[in-house]
Order: C-alpha cells, then structure tokens, then sequence
C-alpha cells in the first residue's frame, strides 16, 4: 500500500433513488422529434432541468430505435394527464400521444461516474471542470510535500494525537503540538505509551469502508486499544483516568502544563498564535495567569504596530483596539489559508476551532469513529450555516510506515 489522498466531501453524495423526480414523457416517431423540441421549449421550458436532455434513445431488442420526449414535470398524479398546461395537452391530442412517468437525476452530475449513473435513468449532459486543481483542492506536485508533513507529524505522536500547522504557500511549519490533557510521567517505567510499538499500531487491512468513508473495525480498535485511548478527541474524558502503572491522582499544576480542553488541535493554535505575538509586537496589555494561577495584566512595552484605522479617524472599534494593526500586510490574520495535519480526526470542539482559525485545509491519517467531525460521526465542514468551510482530506499511511 503506498500513500493516498482522499478528500472527505462536507455532504455525501445523495443516493441516485434519493436526487430524482418524476417527469411526464411519451414514445414519439423520430420524424417528429425536432418539431416537439422546437414546440415544448417555448411553451414548456425545462428551467431547472437544463442537464437533462429533452429526447431519450432507447434501443429495442430488434435493433430497432425508440425515442421518448419529456413533456414536463409530473405533479404526482397518477393518471397524468390533465394535469399539466393547457398549451402541452394541445400537442398530446394534436399528435395523439402515450404518455408515461419516467424519473431523471435532479441536479446536474459533479463527476463522470455520477453521471453514468444519471444516464441509465435519463440522459443527461456532463460538463467537467477544467481546473481539476480548483476542484480537488490541490495540486499534483504538492503531493510530496503533504506526505513530509503527515510523516512528521506521525512520528511527532507518541502517545496520542499531535498536530502541525504548515504555510502552505512556503511550506514552513507554522506551530506543532501534541495531546496536553493529562499529565504523563516521563520516566520510561512509569511511561506506558512512551512509543507506539508495532503490534500496538491496527492493520489498515482491518479497517472497514463505510458511505465511501473509511473507519476501524472493532478489532482494530481493541488491538491499538492502549494507543488510540490516548487520543483526546477519541477518548474526552481519558484524562480523568491516569495511564501509569501506579494508576496515582492527575496532581493540578500551575498555567496549564495540562488541561482537559488542550486537545493537540487545540495547543497548536495556542502555538501559531503566540508565534504570532513575537514576531508583530504590540503595546497592548495581554491577561495571563500568574505562578499562583491568578490572571493578572501585563504589558508589552514594544513599540505599537500601525493601528489599521486612518490616524484622521478618531474613532476606533474594540476589535480594532485588541487586534493592533491588521492591515500589516505581513501579518497572517488567525490561520488564514494554512494547513493543518492532524493523526488522529478531530472532534467536534477540535474542528470547529478550525473554523474559527480560518484553516484553508484539513489533512487526517486515522478517521475518529467515536467522535469524529469531519467524516467519521459528522461533516462539521458540510454546514451551510457556518461563515467559513475548509476542505477536508484523509491520508492513508502505508503499514509498512507504521511498522517502521
């Protein structure tokens, strides 16, 4: 098995039963086939159907052509007829015809094999993209790349999920993390999962396809048991159980060296952010918790970056305040158009920060079938009603890379 890329769309594609509507269609003589086209399309104009094509060809078993015409929408009822416009019941009686219910695809196909299975029910027209780059997120040549990074952040994880932030545009890694909500003793007795060993790791070949989408058996779930556990988007609630041998209480430490909510997506942010406050400075006062876990107000005292707002402006938002100035065009504004790889699926809390950081695209080896929000339990990045979607992509890591 040698590395894949797979994309993970928002919505699944609906079942070709589940896309279709019925239409009102009759067997008509070839010699009058262009003089019901030219008659139908002006009194009846198929406006949402214009991917379907108005006459079928339909071979007999003699070798003989059939041809059938849509007339126009069917609306439900089962005699079809009287029905439909004044103006299409003229031509049934003008030229006597049988009519039938015949169903066609709904919407226009998004791919070739989509629309061959459009064309067994009705034929319809097919208009491929011609910027495949646009359509699959991205480029050929990229592929390398994107492999190093999901090695990376592979032997990055230890004992759980880890996460690497990448500038796409310059391939420098922008911030990685791994799993901080539990604290681990990092002694090699007490450190069970010090290493993902070979026979910890599932066999791809025990994973299971379900709607185009891949997730692990139960087999492989218990066989990597003591890895996946580890996982905080797997298991929300791991940290309350402490994975050494002494099995002794979580002790609370100071600033959050450990915390509940710091999945590895999560501590990544965190990262890419502070990375930012270093290189642009700014003479705001930042909230941080003090030795003593109190919040307390420090100041910056590097020069103030250029505030967005014209100086001739007096007023200026809170946003704009907190922010300093956005229109440094050197700035990243969040994570916008970065990557973010992933091991281990996110959750829902995980993915929707990725919203929020506006993350251009999403890269995962190992699908989350407990809590999973990008393709495993849910398509979080299929919302409508969200104000940024990223694309969404799985890696197949090879087993032999694991076992490596």
């Amino acid at each position: 098995m040698e590395w894949e890329l797979t994309e993970i769309p928002g919505n699944p594609t609906p079942s070709l039963q589940d896309s279709t509507v019925d239409v009102v269609a009759a067997k008509i003589e070839p010699k009058l086939a262009n003089t019901l086209i030219r008659q139908l399309s002006q009194v009846c104009p198929l406006e949402n159907l214009r991917h379907v094509k108005r006459v079928r060809r339909h071979s007999e078993s003699g070798g003989k052509s059939e041809l059938s015409i849509i007339l126009c929408l069917s609306t439900g009822s089962e005699t079809c007829s009287k029905e439909f416009p004044q103006d299409v019941q003229k031509i049934v009686d003008t030229y006597q015809l049988s009519l039938f219910i015949a169903k066609v695809a709904k919407c226009s196909a998004t791919s070739k094999e989509e629309w061959e299975e459009q064309c067994k029910l009705w034929p319809t027209s097919y208009h491929p993209a011609h910027d495949l780059d646009v359509v699959r997120g991205f480029r050929e040549e990229e592929l390398p790349s994107i492999f190093n990074c999901m090695k990376t952040a592979v032997q990055l994880s230890k004992a759980g999920n880890a996460a690497i932030i990448v500038d796409p545009s310059s391939n420098q890694i922008i911030a990685k993390a791994t799993d901080q909500t539990q604290q681990h003793d990092t002694s090699e007795e007490g450190n069970t999962f010090a290493e993902v060993k070979a026979d910890n790791t599932c066999s791809l070949n025990e994973s299971l396809e379900k709607d185009g989408n891949l997730f692990l058996s139960s087999s492989c779930l218990s066989k990597c048991n003591g890895w996946n556990m580890e996982v905080s988007c797997i298991n929300p609630w791991g940290w309350t159980k402490q994975r050494t041998i002494k099995q002794n209480p979580l002790p609370c430490e100071a600033c959050f060296a450990w915390h509940p909510l710091r999945h590895a997506a999560m501590v990544a942010i965190e990262n890419a952010a502070e990375r930012d406050r270093l290189m642009f400075p700014s003479s705001t006062s930042i909230t941080k918790p003090n030795s003593n876990g109190n919040l307390e107000n420090y100041s910056n005292n590097e020069p103030a970056k250029r505030q967005k707002m014209d100086t001739k402006d007096k007023e200026q938002s809170a946003d704009e305040a907190c922010c300093g100035d956005l229109s440094d065009p050197t700035r990243p504004y969040l994570c916008t158009g970065f990557d973010i790889y992933l091991v281990w699926e996110p959750c829902t809390m995980c993915a929707m920060a990725l919203v929020h950081q506006r993350f251009k695209r999403v890269f995962y080896a190992f699908p989350n079938p407990i809590t999973g929000a990008l393709g495993g339990v849910y398509r979080l990045h299929g919302e409508r009603s969200l104000n940024h979607r990223y694309s969404v992509f799985r890696i197949s890591v090879p087993e032999a890379y694991l076992n490596g």
